[in-house]
């Protein structure tokens, strides 16, 4: 490709517009144009105009300089479409005591609730480090002990929202958790 110096007359590569070379600074060039407006483009937006003929720049030059422009630039082929977070089904952690080990058999009271609360407790944490938006916490209905240690364990959370889950799909037996993802 010709270098492009002062005083030549060049073309820009994507606008109608000619002019003459007036001021060259780095890899900008400012050109004086026919309508008398002195514009400043990339270099590689211009070509030189040689006694009334376009110099043609070579097929790797053009690709070249087509690879730094924007449009070029490879896109993904699809965007992704997120679903909408009410749609999203929540995280269902279900804290029964027969789903979490095979048998009770030598557990004290304590340790069954104390292993249930242990569990929603990693869960908990899986979910906000995962930036997961809701989590449902089965705890059945019982006599109301592992849902009242929930809560008690629930408030001592800043960036959580306690409430009940929907009646219809767990009954009386589950809460949902609503993790703010920016808390103030």
């Amino acid at each position: 490709m010709s270098t492009i110096k002062i005083g030549d007359t060049v073309s820009v590569l994507d606008e109608p517009i000619t002019g003459r070379v007036i001021n060259i600074f780095s890899d900008k060039v400012t050109i004086d144009t026919e309508d008398g407006f002195d514009l400043t483009f990339f270099i590689r937006e211009v070509v030189k105009i040689e006694s009334g003929l376009l110099i043609i720049p070579s097929y790797e030059e053009v690709y070249e300089n087509l690879q730094t422009k924007e449009d070029f630039k490879k896109k993904p082929k699809r965007p992704t479409i997120k679903p909408k977070e009410r749609d999203i089904a929540p995280m269902e952690v279900d804290l029964h005591i027969n789903k979490l080990v095979t048998s009770t058999r030598g557990m004290a009271n304590h340790d069954i609730i104390t292993l249930q609360l242990d569990t929603a407790k990693r869960q908990l944490d899986f979910a906000i480090n995962k930036r997961i938006p809701k989590v449902v916490f089965i705890h059945g209905v019982g006599q109301g002990v592992l849902k009242e240690e929930l809560e008690y364990f629930f408030g001592r959370y800043d960036n959580v929202k306690v409430s009940d889950a929907d009646y219809k799909k767990y009954g009386l037996g589950a809460m949902e958790i609503y993790i703010l993802q920016n808390p103030k």
